[in-house]
């Protein structure tokens, strides 16, 4: 396993390098640049900057500049942010994300876990057609569409929770953004168990454990369950690292200092560095969320082996 562990850590060396070589130039493409969005700026100001940042010289020394600062953790000042690095930015928006994310899985795979055995249990029964109803409802209606609803329902008609603003995470801040991403997440997964469940239930393995008289307890629970939760870990990696590292939708409405709000506001701004920085951040969690996935594919099925 560890040397399975090692070789994936190898390779995520290459891969980092191909998003982020892909991700400059792209950038760079791009029309416009961090400081042509000032009307009015004077040349000489505008000339000056340019040359701080190093974005006078040839994009090959850009960015071999940009590589080198990359390779001893420094991901630069932010261009439109001039008070602080892309680094301080990313301290403070990812104790905002990561704990909005976090909630939101958490709940998402518990209840829509819970919905998706009780529909496979009650298949073709009134509960079953609730639950795919609310599935498909939920991973059909978009986030922006969801959000302005709790936020019309919730605060600004039953006043139980605050319309935007983070306010140092009190309970009443975090429930709208916390529904709003649990929602869609809480759909797939319910759908994902269902399914899994029901073709684990029909599988050779529970049919002889109930043939041998076993309690519906042990056969669900310890059998069926552990089959079934294969897709749910395969879809839990990238959903979790998308979650963690902030909502661009859910953060811009509710007005939240995500690293998600920042991102697009650095994209409109030509804020080369902090774009570039949470591409390389997403990038990392997707790679180790992965890697956790494939580790936990061993421990809930035992005929996977890595060695």
């Amino acid at each position: 396993m560890l040397r399975y562990v090692f070789r994936r850590f190898l390779t995520a060396i290459p891969t980092l390098f191909v998003i982020v070589t892909i991700s400059f130039f792209l950038m760079r493409v791009a029309p416009g640049g961090p400081f042509n969005q000032e009307k009015g700026l004077n040349p000489v100001i505008k000339a000056n900057l340019e040359r701080v940042f190093h974005l006078d010289e040839p994009l090959w020394k850009q960015y071999l500049f940009y590589l080198g600062n990359l390779l001893r953790g420094d991901f630069g000042p932010s261009y439109n942010l001039p008070d602080f690095t892309v680094a301080e930015i990313f301290a403070n928006g990812l104790k905002v994300s990561i704990p909005l994310g976090l909630a939101a899985l958490v709940l998402a795979l518990f209840i829509g876990g819970a919905l998706g055995i009780l529909a496979a249990l009650r298949q073709n029964s009134l509960v079953d057609y609730l639950v795919i109803a609310i599935a498909t409802a939920g991973s059909t209606i978009p986030t922006f569409v969801i959000a302005p609803l709790i936020q019309l329902a919730f605060a600004l008609t039953f006043t139980w929770i605050w319309v935007g603003g983070w306010h140092d995470g009190a309970l009443s801040a975090v429930i709208g953004p916390v529904l709003t991403l649990m929602l869609p997440q809480l759909a797939v997964v319910a759908r994902l168990m269902r399914g899994s469940m029901i073709e684990s239930l029909r599988s050779h393995h529970i049919r002889t454990a109930r043939a041998l008289g076993l309690s519906d307890y042990s056969v669900i629970i310890r059998h069926a369950l552990r089959g079934a939760l294969l897709p749910i870990v395969s879809y839990a990696g990238p959903a979790a690292a998308a979650l963690l590292t902030g909502s661009i939708i859910v953060e811009t409405i509710f007005s939240i200092p995500g690293i998600g709000r920042y991102f697009v506001e650095a994209a409109l701004n030509r804020d080369y560095t902090l774009v570039m920085g949470t591409v390389v951040v997403v990038a990392l969690f997707t790679i180790v969320f992965n890697l956790i996935v494939d580790i936990l594919y061993a421990v809930v099925d035992p005929r996977v082996r890595y060695d």
